[in-house]
């Protein structure tokens, strides 16, 4: 079933095996996976069959292959380690066993990008059926190729004005088929209640009922009014999302018509864009960075991309300065622990990367306001579309009820305190 044949090699510099110190760390990747094989298996042969096959080589021997091209190029397996880890007596009864590999790529392979890099680390060996991509360990090196967000959470503040408290986004709702009239109302009514940000739903790109064209002028001229009348201002994240060739035209078409943030789904559309508009000097806005097709790759506890490299790392590189990234409040099913894990690795020092706002999402109400920080913390954005529009007394009152909740938060009452004098968060209460 399973068929390598090795080449080898009497110089210890040219295997596809290192001690982890016997690697320079600031020129190579460490990928940490998990791997379940079968018993009959040894691991080491199949890690060090996929670091050549990730590398250097192939299924079997080739002439160009030589000791010169390994010592240089070839990965290295530098840890296998066992869960559970036995050292006196092999399983006997299990069929599978699992593993904890890392593999040390070097950098000079693939340069300083992010879809050569995802070829290497989660190429062909991603074909096996229980392989996981856990982590990413970069280079300091590796990243000063990186600008990363142009604003990140200090910028985004900045705009707004807003210092310390949490932010709120609402997404338009219903999702898609109204018009460019209808939205910006919604968007009006939401933003004068007291919401910071406006995002477009991801299923409204560009489609012929609701172009960007009339879209981004109406909704600017509502919100600009809206702006006026609360004395806040408020962001519009213009969803781009579209075909690669046209992402950076409508970009600019949008930027051009008074857009003051963009939106793109970093997935469907591709990282690389993400990181070309991010790192476009032109673009002056802050970028919202979609998750929408992320199920397809993070979900499975076997295979693909754990949550907080597909969602909180690699999207913060490529310079996104809001992910948003389901909440285990309401809708979206995600174990708290992979999600407090995202915000992390959006936040946590990561070389000179400015951190990028976590923007959880998914069936979020007021009531929830409070858990969101206490697992987040203030440097959050909350996104929330049915929260606020399906509020009975409007999205205006809807919104109002979320700015009502984030101040309890930040004076330290609860909600039902709050909402003794404030009619728009008693009745959100009721909603759950």
């Amino acid at each position: 079933m399973f068929k390598w044949r090795e080449r080898e090699y009497e110089e210890l510099e040219a295997q596809p095996e290192a001690l982890p110190e016997g690697v320079d760390p600031e020129e190579y990747v460490i990928a940490t996976y998990f791997l379940s094989l079968p018993s009959a298996l040894d691991p080491w042969e199949v890690a060090r069959a996929l670091a050549i096959e990730q590398s250097t080589g192939t299924w079997v021997p080739v002439p160009g292959e030589t000791p010169e091209v390994r010592k240089k190029h070839v990965a290295k397996v530098v840890g296998v380690y066992e869960t559970p880890f036995p050292e006196v007596l092999a399983p006997t009864e299990t069929k599978e066993r699992n593993y904890i590999v890392q593999i040390a790529f070097p950098q000079v392979n693939f340069g300083k990008q992010i879809p050569m890099l995802l070829s290497t680390v989660a190429g062909n060996l991603m074909c096996w059926e229980k392989i996981k991509l856990l982590d990413l360990r970069f280079p300091k090196s590796f990243v000063e190729g990186f600008k990363g967000p142009k604003f990140g959470i200090e910028g985004i503040r900045k705009l707004l004005g807003v210092k310390e408290r949490p932010l709120i986004n609402n997404m338009i709702k219903p999702c898609t088929g109204f018009t460019p009239e209808v939205g910006a109302r919604l968007a009006y009514e939401a933003a004068v209640g007291g919401v910071d940000m406006i995002k477009d739903d991801e299923l409204l790109g560009n489609p012929s009922f609701n172009p960007i064209e009339e879209r981004v002028p109406k909704y600017m001229e509502a919100l600009e009014r809206a702006d006026r009348e609360k004395g806040e201002k408020t962001l519009y994240t213009v969803n781009i999302t579209d075909e690669a060739s046209k992402v950076l035209e409508n970009a600019d078409r949008a930027l051009e018509l008074g857009a003051n943030a963009l939106m793109i789904n970093y997935l469907t559309a591709g990282i690389s864009l993400l990181r070309e508009l991010a790192e476009d000097p032109s673009i002056n806005v802050p970028i919202l960075a979609h998750m929408d097709f992320s199920g397809t790759m993070y979900v499975s506890p076997y295979s693909g991309l754990s949550s907080s490299l597909l969602l909180g790392k690699l999207p913060r590189l490529a310079g996104a300065d809001i992910v948003v990234y389901p909440a285990p409040y309401g809708k979206a099913p995600f174990m708290k622990e992979r999600y407090v894990r995202v915000a992390h690795h959006l936040t946590f020092p990561f070389y000179h990367l400015r951190p990028t706002f976590p923007m959880p999402s998914g069936g979020i109400t007021p009531s929830m306001v409070p858990e969101v920080v206490s697992d987040l913390g203030r440097d959050v954005v909350i996104g929330t579309g049915g929260g606020i529009h399906a509020h009975p007394m409007g999205p205006r009152a809807g919104a109002r009820a979320f700015r009502l909740a984030v101040e309890a938060v930040m004076k330290g009452i609860s909600l039902q305190e709050m909402a003794k004098e404030h009619e728009e968060l008693r009745i959100a209460l009721q909603m759950g």
